[in-house]
């Protein structure tokens, strides 16, 4: 039996964001110190930012994948990658984060839904490519080799993000839904745990202090991912 109501627990669905990261060393963009309070995610984050200022952008989104070469995942990514082995049922891990550190840490399944930093996406031709290097208009698609076709493989503002129906179907038939290090401020995201209640979930926040939708979570962890997140998985494999 689960710790959790009672309930005997099949189908985990684990929401991560910036939060999770943030332990890494990655700045997150929300936060008083994040990389929104250097930069206008206007100028930054959207198509027409891109078609303005392409050079910005290639270097904006270089200099991240740069960054995310010097850190690797911690004891929240270790946990969450433990857990998916472990657990005797579906653990789904959807990501709103573009970094590469739950892959880092052993995690089986990542769903990306705000697409990868280390991928490129061709507007020509429309393959995703994987890269860990820098690219800017000069680069060569490698499938269609169109010049000045490529762009981060990342969802910018205004743009729909990444398997959604997957993400519905797996929320409508999750028995517990985790979200770990999220604002609640994003959406569709943020609407992830009404999803969840609607379909008889029971609901688990974790988060340093509390989101713009932590009311709507039956239970609440409060403190470092890096502390409760392992805890947590603990907790839920002691369970079975």
């Amino acid at each position: 039996m689960s710790l959790f109501d009672g309930r005997f627990i099949q189908r985990l669905v684990v929401l991560t964001g910036a939060g999770v990261s943030a332990e890494s060393g990655l700045p997150t963009f929300r936060d008083s110190d994040g990389l929104w309070e250097q930069h206008d995610p206007m100028e930054l984050a959207t198509p027409e930012a891109f078609a303005r200022n392409p050079e910005l952008v290639y270097r904006f989104y270089n200099s991240r994948r740069a960054q995310l070469a010097k850190v690797g995942p911690n004891a929240a990514h270790l946990a969450l990658a433990h857990l998916q082995r472990a657990f005797p049922g579906e653990v789904f891990l959807v990501t709103q984060n573009v970094d590469d550190l739950h892959e880092r840490a052993g995690s089986s399944q990542v769903c990306h839904m705000h697409g990868e930093l280390l991928a490129m996406l061709c507007s020509a031709c429309g393959r995703q490519s994987p890269t860990a290097e820098p690219f800017d208009g000069a680069t060569t698609c490698p499938d269609c080799a169109s010049p000045g076709s490529l762009r981060p493989d990342v969802v910018w503002f205004g743009e729909m993000p990444y398997h959604m129906d997957e993400i519905a179907t797996r929320l409508a038939d999750c028995d517990l839904f985790i979200a770990v290090g999220t604002s609640g401020l994003v959406y569709p995201a943020a609407g992830f745990v009404r999803t969840a209640r609607a379909a008889g979930a029971t609901t688990v926040e974790v988060n340093l202090e509390a989101s713009d939708t932590a009311g709507l979570f039956h239970t609440q962890r409060r403190g470092p991912a890096t502390e409760q997140v392992p805890a947590l998985v603990e907790e839920l494999l002691a369970g079975r």
